[in-house]
This record gives structure tokens, sequence and C-alpha cells, in this order.
């Protein structure tokens, strides 16, 4: 971290968070430091997601299960969590897994993604036979192709792409690296990083979580609770009519923020209360034990 290391206007020690590679070298210090990892790296050019952000995410989740077991996070290699749109940098995985012994299936569409995710997990023993991954073959799938058949998952995550075109995601970053140099940014240099398909997608995450939401129906049975980021607020009335047609039994928000971002997450559930009572004695066991 030290060549990236410098004071602030407050005469603090800090980075520079518009430089692309200070961001990186910070949050591979924070993975290898915390997490236990021996080696991460991504190829240039893709999505270098603020760990804080992505470890809050993981624990919320915690914290979700954990209201559905008697006060006890379900741990250990039995909870079953997809991650879909894994990237490249397998943050999600590294966090769950390290955190609390979750065994993990990562979805992508980007087979340079898988394979740069897969070597971060082949060079960190700690994550050996705990991770693996799935090649999306189909970009307008989400479930289709990736959930097998007699196959369950204890939740499902996702960092949808929020932009509905490479325009609003360019604009999106010119302003954010306005505001950390406090003045007019001269050139779209993304400082976390970020493929196209990373970043945006046709309609926008108003549309992928539609579709998510529609075909999370298919797989009722298959997931105890789906789940993912919402970056803008005035989407979750239409998100949440969206699940009452679906008929999903429960739905939360759960407000999240680090900084002056402020976002939140979306997770439902098909499960009545007798099916929740099932799955969790199946798939979970005593709590006590």
């Amino acid at each position: 971290m030290a060549p990236y290391v410098k004071l602030n206007m407050y005469d603090d020690e800090s980075i520079d968070f518009s430089d692309p590679e200070a961001v990186k070298v910070l949050n591979k210090a924070l993975l290898l430091h915390f997490y236990g990892l021996g080696f991460w790296d991504i190829p240039a050019g893709y999505l270098c997601p603020p760990i804080p952000g992505r470890a809050d995410y993981i624990h919320h989740m915690a914290d979700l299960l954990c209201s559905k077991n008697y006060g006890k996070i379900p741990a250990g290699q039995k909870i079953k969590c997809l991650d879909i749109g894994t990237g490249a940098n397998c943050v999600y995985p590294v966090i769950g897994n390290r955190e609390y012994g979750w065994s993990f299936t990562g979805s992508d569409i980007d087979p340079i993604a898988i394979e740069a995710a897969k070597q971060i997990v082949e060079l960190n023993p700690v994550l050996a036979g705990n991770i693996e991954f799935r090649l999306q073959p189909q970009p307008n799938d989400i479930f289709f192709g990736v959930i097998q058949k007699e196959e369950y998952f204890d939740l499902t995550i996702c960092n949808p792409p929020f932009h509905a075109s490479l325009a609003e995601a360019t604009s999106g970053t010119m302003l954010k690296l306005s505001n950390l140099n406090d003045e007019k940014a001269a050139g779209a240099v993304l400082n976390f990083g970020g493929r196209n398909n990373e970043l945006w997608c046709k309609g926008g995450e108003e549309k992928f979580i539609r579709d998510m939401i529609r075909q999370s129906k298919f797989f009722a049975e298959s997931c105890f609770w789906f789940s993912t980021l919402v970056s803008k607020q005035s989407h979750l009335k239409g998100f949440y009519l969206a699940l009452e047609k679906e008929k999903a039994v429960e739905v939360k928000t759960i407000p999240m923020g680090q900084g002056n971002k402020s976002s939140r997450i979306l997770a439902w559930t098909f499960l009545t209360q007798e099916q929740q009572g099932t799955w969790r004695s199946t798939h979970w066991g005593d709590p006590a034990s």
C-alpha cells in the first residue's frame, strides 16, 4: 500500500480514490488481511468492488437466515449460496466462505470473468472445495441454465448492472469522479473498473430485477431466500408489485449505507411457514447442536 498512501486535505493518511490502481491495491490488501487470502487479482478493466459494501451484504443475509433459525446463523458447507454475476473478482464467495464457511456457486455470462474467479480459488487453498463456477450461456436467463434439477440454494445474491446504457454508465462515472476530485472530471476513468455487462444492460437495474423476480417463481422451491441489491429507491414500488403478482410469501427490504452511498437489499421467499420449517430441519439441522 505504501506507494499509494498520502496525506489528504485533512492530514489523514489515505489513498486517491480516483486512481484505479490505488483502489485495486486497497481492496487486495483488505482481502489478504481480513480474509486470509494469499492471492487475489483481476484482469485489467474488470470491476473492483469496494470490500466493505460487499461484506455488509453478506452479513445482512446471514442475519436474514438467522431470523429463520431461532437466532443462530446457519454456518458451514451445508449452507449453499448462488452468486448471480459473480464477476472476475469473486468477492462475495470469498467473504461468505471465509466468514461463515458457506459453499458458493458463482454464475456469469463472461467466460473471462469465470476463468479469473477460478484462478482466485485455485491459488487459495483455504477456498478449495467450497466455491464452483458455472457459465450462463444465455444472457437473458438468470436461473435457467444455472440451477440444476433437484438442486437447492439457501440464498441467492446479486449485484445487478445498474445502468441502462453505456452513456448512462459513463455519466455516472463522471459524476463520481467529479465528487472525488471536487472538480469536474476530465475523462471517464472508472475507479472501480467494470466491463460493459458488469455496469449496464438493456433496461438497466429495473428490467434486470423484474426479470429476476419473474424467473425466480419457477424455482420457488429450489431456494429459501432470493435477493438482490437495489440502487434506486424509486424502483422499489414496481418491484413490490411484481413480487405481489408472483405471490411471494415474504418480502424484506434491508437498508445499507457506506459513507455517502446508500442502497438496499431486496429479499423474498415463496416458501410458506410450514415449508420454511421443513427446509430448516432438512437442510440446516438442529440450531442447538
